[in-house]
């Protein structure tokens, strides 16, 4: 009898994610029935492919890798021609009875495609393996900075980065790419559109234009602040009860969270993604395999910078770039792509042995 591989510890900690989700959508939205019951819909779907993924061998996510990143580049083209547009952005394949989001599917399909170059040959990579895994990620890249979406641009290379970081990338080499960055910043701001320019102003100064570019930025402040130590109780949060935060069931989440929670909440919660970061590091470390591996460690990794990316964004220390909160945030494409994530996980963990490359 066939055994249904799923990871317990993993599994229990993502359950609880997903009820605290939903315990802070009812307040963020207002108490809307229909934004809950459409967030456990989702989740069912992503639950369905995570454990339908982790049944699936890792040596089948290696041959996949290609035709998996092949049919991302593909969609992500059509985007540019066809997609559908909404809030300035085109990002959208409309599939008639739901709009796909083909950015969310790169961030699985570049880490692998990264991973099934570098380990095509021995480690660490050679200068020409680390050409090909540049290109890897800059097609990607360029093709959704041209959406525009920064944001997603900004973690597609960084899940595609911490393979390479991961696969033994020199140091030499890793100090020389900050340095040329650093240098090059005043020139990439000046490619940067308008509204990018703006938020950016607005992270050294948002109260140059409170009811403005600063306005996201200065409340969500406000309602972090205002939860205190133990914070105001669920639904008791005047900043999002009364609608004073901008997005608050999507990308400002947090701020909803943290006023109503408090800095208790905050650490709570904090907990429960280095847990869980912390299980995707251990499975990647015990894993015999250098792809599978490589794998694991940059979406543990990664899972952990999205994390970091949105409480630094609502809390004032980093530009707002529209990264939403993981499995706590409202959206569909973003969390069956997370459990996507963690069903690749799974599999690694319960077929580690299986794979000699």
């Amino acid at each position: 009898m066939m055994r249904f591989k799923i990871d317990i510890p993993l599994t229990i900690c993502l359950f609880v994610l997903c009820c605290v989700s939903l315990l802070i959508l009812w307040s963020a939205g207002g108490e809307n029935p229909r934004l809950v019951f459409n967030q456990c819909v989702r989740m069912g779907v992503a639950v369905v492919v995570m454990f339908a993924i982790a049944q699936v061998r890792p040596e089948t996510l290696f041959r996949s890798a290609p035709i998996l990143f092949g049919l991302g580049l593909i969609m992500l083209a059509l985007v540019l021609v066809v997609g559908h547009t909404g809030k300035g952005a085109q990002r959208w394949l409309d599939l008639g009875v739901m709009r796909f989001q083909p950015s969310e599917l790169m961030k699985i399909a570049v880490p692998m495609m990264v991973a099934w170059v570098l380990t095509r040959k021995s480690l660490p990579p050679s200068n020409l393996t680390l050409v090909l895994a540049a290109m890897v990620l800059a097609a990607p890249a360029a093709l959704i900075l041209k959406q525009p979406d920064l944001g997603t641009t900004i973690l597609i290379l960084m899940s595609g980065g911490l393979i390479v970081f991961l696969a033994g990338f020199a140091w030499k080499y890793i100090v020389a790419i900050m340095a040329i960055t650093a240098v090059a910043i005043p020139v990439l701001y000046q490619f940067l559109h308008p509204y990018q320019q703006r938020r950016i102003q607005t992270l050294f100064d948002p109260w140059s234009d409170p009811l403005g570019a600063g306005y996201h930025i200065i409340q969500s402040m406000i309602a972090i602040g205002s939860g205190g130590a133990q914070g105001k109780g669920w639904l008791e949060g005047s900043q999002s009860q009364l609608e004073f935060i901008p997005e608050r069931h999507t990308d400002f989440i947090f701020s909803v969270f943290a006023e109503e929670h408090g800095f208790i909440g905050f650490l709570l919660l904090l907990v429960l993604y280095v847990i869980i970061t912390g299980r995707g590091l251990y499975i990647a470390y015990y894993t015999k395999d250098t792809f599978s591996r490589l794998l694991a460690g940059s979406l543990s990794m990664t899972f952990f910078f999205y994390v970091f990316v949105n409480i630094g964004m609502v809390s004032g220390m980093l530009p707002v770039v529209g990264v939403p909160l993981p499995l706590v945030s409202y959206g569909g494409t973003s969390m069956v792509t997370l459990m996507a994530g963690f069903g690749i996980l799974m599999s690694i963990h319960h077929h580690r042995s299986l794979m000699s490359r």
